[in-house]
């Protein structure tokens, strides 16, 4: 058995367990000569064998599944990052990313959008629904405040909107990276089954997009840069970055960042 200084695992167990209140779960609080719950408290809690849950404290209950390990978090009522951090301790790896919906962004990170004067930014999801956007990206890229929150998607607007092929003068190139970047992001967050109806309704209605999803390419958005035709500005070449969001997988921010000093007085030009 690997000594005690070696079992991070049982460790961080017995640390977790040791600040929670008995009280809390319904437990009695009397008669403890430590604090937070027993092994069997949490056992219980997490409808594993008392016995084998004590083993893998100890460090020899051998390699828990994922199920069991889902259990003992939510046993430990862990967060996120806690429940990333067992599974790193026990398996090695990250656990399964399950996607959830999202509607909105903290305060504070919408601070930050605002703050991008002159650099159109936008929040969107694993799905490519947008769901938060700086005042430039609406006089740059498009007005999402006006669109119903199902219309907010970068996708449908890319291959639904006849618009979006005479402003992206490399409409083409950027259809390609946008579905191969789409695909990865939804296997990637665990939002296959959640971007099903839409792809359908794609390969439906798009001949363009249909043939592109067929191709099966993937690929991250990370920097590039694009040319977009903008209706009051005229040309306006843009370069992008993406930066995922701490704590959030599913979510990226997208900053897009006027190319020449001239890019940036036509951009200050459509939102005076």
């Amino acid at each position: 058995m690997a000594g005690a200084e070696e079992n991070v695992l049982g460790t961080y167990l017995r640390d977790r367990r040791a600040k929670l209140d008995p009280s809390a779960f319904g437990f009695s609080p009397k008669r403890r000569r430590t604090p937070g719950l027993r092994r069997e408290e949490v056992a219980q809690r997490a409808n594993v064998s008392a016995t084998w849950y004590t083993w893998l404290e100890q460090g020899r209950g051998g390699t828990p599944s994922s199920d069991v390990l889902d259990r003992i978090a939510y046993a430990l009522t862990l967060t996120e990052i806690e429940r990333e951090h067992l599974f790193l301790l026990a398996q090695q790896r990250p656990p399964q990313v399950q996607f959830r919906e999202a509607e909105r962004i903290t305060p504070q990170l919408q601070r930050v959008l605002d703050s991008l004067h002159t650099s159109p930014a936008l929040v969107r999801t694993a799905a490519w629904d947008v769901i938060a956007w700086n005042a430039a990206a609406l006089a740059v890229l498009g007005d999402y405040s006006g669109l119903p929150p199902d219309e907010r998607n970068v996708v449908r607007r890319l291959f639904c909107d006849p618009a979006s092929k005479t402003r992206l003068l490399d409409w083409e190139k950027e259809a390609r990276m946008v579905v191969a970047v789409f695909r990865a992001d939804a296997v990637r967050a665990g939002a296959s089954d959640r971007i099903k109806s839409l792809v359908d309704e794609l390969s439906r209605t798009s001949e363009e997009f249909a043939a592109l999803w067929r191709d099966h390419d993937v690929r991250s958005y990370g920097e590039g840069s694009k040319r977009m035709r903008h209706p009051v500005a005229g040309e306006i070449a843009l370069e992008y970055s993406s930066f995922a969001v701490d704590g959030r997988p599913d979510l990226s921010l997208i900053i897009f960042t006027p190319a020449t000093p001239a890019d940036v007085k036509r951009i200050a030009s459509v939102m005076t």
